[in-house]
Parts: structure tokens; C-alpha cells; sequence
């Protein structure tokens, strides 16, 4: 799927351009990583992955608020991203987003539980929200 499919399905909804929104939605993205930080310091690995994950989605979202459009999915969010920002975003991590968010998926909705998070699990997790909001922080300042 590319995004023009994407808001084709409704996955994607064009609005008008919001910098404040953008810079906001880094804020949040900020404030999660924080999270992330601590839980992984605390040894709650299922916390930090998530919160990990919520920092990336964060920051994703404020690209998408940057150039005008809102999401009505997560999926949709990394094919917008992916497509929109290989060239200024290094591919690890893209590929992490979709890894994290497909991980965060099982974790919330999964009835299985025949999965074991562990520290190193957490500790990329941050690293790469950590690396993914710094690279999209740049993009932000940019605009």
C-alpha cells in the first residue's frame, strides 16, 4: 500500500497544514521517550516497548500534521513516513516503526501470551524512538 491508497481507504485524511500541532505532537513524543527511559530503567520491559513505540508514532504524527494530514491508522502512519522520508530518515529506523508497532499490536490485542519481553527488547526500543524523534526534530526545525 502507498499513500495515495491510504487515503483512498480513508486511512489517510488530507487536512490543512498545522506547525503547531506538529510541534506539539513532538512534545508528547518528547514525554513519552522520558517514559520509555524510566520504565527501562525500572525493568518494566512491556512499558517500555510500548512507550518506546508511542514516542515513534508521536513523532511520525507530527510529519504528518507538518505537510497536512491526519491519521486514521498506525499502519497508514508508517507507509506515509516510509514513503515520504526515506531519504531524510535512515531506514533502520522506519523498519523499527513497523517492527514496534506490529510488537505493540500483540501486546495490547493479542490473547497469547507465549512471548517473553526482555531487556534488550526495551533497550532498542528506546534507542530507536530516541533516534527517530532526534531525526524528526531536525525535519521540524527545518520547516
Amino acid at each position: 500500500m502507498n499513500i495515495e491508497q491510504c487515503v483512498e481507504k480513508g486511512l489517510l485524511v488530507e487536512i490543512a497544514k498545522d506547525l503547531q500541532k506538529a510541534k506539539a505532537s513532538v512534545d508528547t513524543a518528547r514525554h513519552k521517550l522520558d517514559l520509555a527511559i524510566k520504565e527501562r530503567e525500572h525493568r518494566i520491559w512491556e512499558g517500555a516497548i510500548l512507550s518506546g513505540y508511542t514516542s515513534m508514532f508521536h513523532a511520525a504524527r507530527a510529519l504528518l500534521f507538518k505537510d497536512g494530514y491526519k491519521e486514521r491508522s498506525h499502519y497508514a502512519v508508517g507507509v506515509y513516513v516510509k514513503e515520504k522520508y526515506a531519504n531524510r530518515i535512515e531506514m533502520k529506523y522506519l523498519t523499527q516503526f513497523e517492527s514496534v508497532r506490529l510488537q505493540r499490536h500483540e501486546v495490547l490485542y493479542g490473547l497469547e501470551r507465549d512471548f517473553e519481553l526482555d531487556e534488550r527488547e526495551a533497550k532498542d526500543s528506546v534507542e530507536m524512538a530516541a533516534g527517530f524523534l532526534e531525526a524528526v526534530e531536525k525535519i521540524i526545525k527545518e520547516s
